[in-house]
């Protein structure tokens, strides 16, 4: 099969199509056919070597996909081959044709769903529901403001929080973006990059403040956002790229907290209620997820680069099975 591989941690010229040969799947394993592969942040994270985990050289990257089921292992009771399937992490890398999956981490992908629309499933929307729900704790009523709203994290988070029952607000920086997070759900849509985003977004609150930041880029935005806080808000920090410094009493007027989060650290337990939840909401057409850009698997480098630039609305998702391309 063909697949990325990574032999050094570097740029995104590191990333090589390459053939490797097919995996077979082991007691409790499930071979997939990967018809799209979602392209993440942390992806060109690892790939550069600036995160805490690195993999062992040389991998395939990415955790995100969906496919149908080529064959499965001893013990595999809940799919059959031919099932069609979203993957929320693999044993082997998912920027592949073929990619080896635990069967814990499989899950049923609806018919009305395309398969790119699939890959972009699995990190931004379990984040967008772990950050809202499980460490946010957001309640319906209140106030959420989503930061980069108009990105794969931003956009299920959009669409979570309004089926909730929050009174939502997003920030993007281009008109394309602020159009779909308008048409994806946001009561409000702000231009972070506005001066005066800070006062309209007090205003729009009528002067208390927002309950919950979802935040994506932390070292530009958190002194600010501790600022925009009502009593007892919360700003859960899902995305930095490197130091700020804040005024620890704008926490203290307001009995604010700061909460830190990783999809890393979600238990099993975490990951079954969160499924469940994306489940239902994709059955029922709730959960919409958006593809911004589709490129071919040997493009995996040009798919890192859109996603450090921020060029895309939406999901970056490479096409893994050149020859069920008229499926994706």
């Amino acid at each position: 099969m063909k697949a990325i591989r990574v032999h050094e941690f570097g740029g995104p010229e590191v990333l090589r199509l390459e053939e490797v040969p097919d995996p077979k799947p082991g007691r409790g394993q499930v071979l997939v056919r990967v018809h799209a592969a979602g392209v993440n942040p942390v992806d060109t994270y690892v790939r550069a070597g600036t995160y805490p985990f690195r993999p062992a050289l040389p991998y395939t990257p990415g955790a995100d996909a969906a496919g149908v089921v080529e064959a499965t292992g001893e013990g595999v009771a809940s799919v059959a081959a031919g099932d069609r399937v979203y993957v929320a992490g693999t044993l082997t890398g998912a920027y592949a044709e073929l990619a080896l999956v635990a069967e814990s981490e499989l899950h049923s992908l609806p018919e009305r769903l395309s398969f790119a629309q699939g890959a972009a499933i699995g990190v931004p929307y379990a984040t967008a529901y772990r950050g809202l729900f499980q460490v946010g704790r957001a309640e319906p009523g209140e106030w959420l403001l989503v930061h980069g709203a108009s990105g794969g994290v931003g956009i299920a988070a959009v669409q979570m929080a309004r089926a909730a029952g929050l009174d939502v607000v997003g920030t993007a920086g281009s008109p394309e973006g602020r159009d779909l997070v308008a048409a994806e759900g946001a009561h409000h849509v702000l231009d972070h990059a506005s001066p005066g985003y800070a006062d309209r977004l007090l205003e729009i609150t009528g002067g208390r403040g927002i309950d919950l930041v979802l935040e994506m880029l932390a070292n530009v935005n958190l002194a600010t956002d501790l600022r925009l806080l009502a009593r007892r808000g919360r700003v859960v920090v899902i995305g930095s790229r490197g130091k700020i410094e804040i005024d620890p009493r704008d926490t203290m007027s307001r009995d604010a907290e700061i909460r830190g989060f990783s999809l890393l650290n979600a238990t099993a337990e975490d990951r079954v209620r969160i499924h469940a939840a994306l489940g239902a909401g994709l059955e029922s057409g709730v959960l919409r997820p958006i593809v911004g850009v589709e490129l071919p698997l040997a493009e995996a480098a040009e798919a890192h680069r859109e996603v450090i630039e921020g060029r895309s609305r939406g999901k970056v998702v490479l096409r893994g099975d050149v020859s069920h391309i008229e499926h994706i």
